[in-house]
């Protein structure tokens, strides 16, 4: 049975933190008898990127804690009202900067509801395949930034090792290594080139012996013990209540995952484990991941035996950019190639949503259309804007040193959460 939320939590702001720290202020020591108000970040390294935290400290121990964001001010949801939708899957690239094909998969399912397209088995394969491939991508990125965090720097080394080997191979299907804007509406951009479900094979084949690495530097080590166990403690109904998704809500013992319980892209013809536990620490959430990259690799897997043949792109010659062999000797495909480029298409009057599971949690577009070429609207719900929120909860009464850990164990992005 699922647990209960807790009632709304109030999530203090930096006023609220500077306006505590003035009521802590009493008797005549300058030093034993008042808090102090801090700030870490936006420029220090371990809070990922540009994350300003504002923290009421006692000594050491962490009194209460505010974020401050908006130091990336991209405005990718107010952008995306100006562009053709076509236009809009570069920025989504843009968001999760770790996961563009998930983002890409998230906002495409939107439209394509609107749109009531049909796509094809082998598209949805691809989709799946790739969108694991980015969950790796993420997890290598996730547990090398957090092990250097914790002063881990082998471990750095190792995942970027591996994640090299993932960048190569979204270089060869997209023709980039990180905004790859590979998965489209109505399907995705490009046919795999030949030779690459073997290197992908290959690549997933021997990294399981790689996470046996990864895990040999680390599960043992007393240092990295020390910093995770029982720190960042969250309780489920705490978590339900922020409105914490993915691994760090299945880490506090809430048994939800998007790709389950709410399938997409075929993944209800794929065989796999939703790794839960209880403990709801930052080692929870460390093994957890790892766990989750095992079962990711057994996906991948899945896919690429059962990759159907045909299309890689629905039927739907108004808004799939015909292909270029058809250009050269159809005029109708010329016509339609020159219109969807500097026209855009129109997209039915109405609203839809859709929700995929990224590597850090649940990801939902809201699209609204109003029958023209261009979206109305395009929100993103995040899952690192809302983890966030857990900070404060998990971290106040630990110590100054504890902040860094937890940080990395909610793994965020702040290009996600700046949006």
């Amino acid at each position: 049975m699922a647990p209960i939320a807790a009632p709304d939590q109030i999530v203090p702001g930096i006023d609220e933190v500077i306006a505590d720290a003035e009521r802590h202020k009493h008797g005549n020591d300058p030093i034993a008898d008042q808090t102090m108000v801090i700030n870490m970040g936006p420029q220090h390294p371990s809070t990922h990127g540009v994350l300003r935290l504002v923290l009421e400290i006692d000594g050491e121990t962490v009194v209460s804690l505010a974020p401050d964001i908006g130091y990336l001010h991209t405005g990718i949801e107010k952008t995306c009202e100006a562009k053709f939708y076509q236009q809009v899957v570069p920025l989504t690239d843009r968001i999760d900067y770790l996961s563009p094909m998930t983002n890409n998969t998230a906002y495409a399912l939107a439209v394509e509801k609107l749109l009531d397209l049909e796509i094809p088995p082998k598209a949805q394969w691809l989709r799946v395949l790739f969108n694991e491939l980015m969950r790796l991508n993420s997890h290598l990125v996730w547990l090398g930034t957090h092990a250097m965090d914790i002063g881990a720097l082998t471990v750095f080394l190792y995942c970027f090792r591996e994640r090299e080997k993932l960048l190569r191979i979204f270089e060869a299907v997209s023709g980039q290594r990180m905004m790859t804007s590979y998965i489209r509406i109505g399907g995705v951009s490009l046919e795999p080139p030949l030779g690459l479900f073997d290197s992908i094979r290959a690549f997933l084949l021997d990294f399981p012996s790689k996470i046996d690495e990864y895990e040999t530097l680390l599960h043992n080590n007393p240092i990295w013990i020390n910093r995770l166990k029982g720190v960042g403690y969250i309780s489920p109904e705490d978590a339900i209540s922020l409105g914490v998704t993915g691994p760090v809500l299945r880490a506090a013992g809430v048994d939800f995952d998007v790709r389950r319980d709410m399938p997409y892209s075929s993944y209800e013809k794929f065989q796999f484990k939703v790794p839960v536990t209880t403990e709801s620490d930052v080692w929870a959430r460390y093994i957890l991941r790892m766990q989750e990259m095992r079962e990711s690799v057994k996906i991948c897997l899945q896919a690429l035996d059962g990759m159907p043949e045909g299309r890689i792109v629905a039927d739907a010659p108004k808004i799939i950019l015909p292909d270029r062999e058809q250009m050269k000797t159809q005029m109708e495909s010329l016509i339609h190639h020159f219109k969807i480029v500097t026209e855009g298409f129109a997209v039915p009057a109405g609203e839809a949503t859709s929700s995929v599971e990224a590597a850090h949690g649940l990801m939902n577009y809201y699209v609204v259309s109003d029958g023209t070429a261009k979206p109305y609207r395009v929100h993103m719900r995040n899952a690192d804007y809302a983890n966030l929120q857990a900070l404060e909860t998990m971290c106040k009464g630990r110590l100054l040193a504890d902040v860094v850990a937890v940080i990395g164990s909610i793994d965020i992005v702040l290009g996600a959460i700046d949006r």
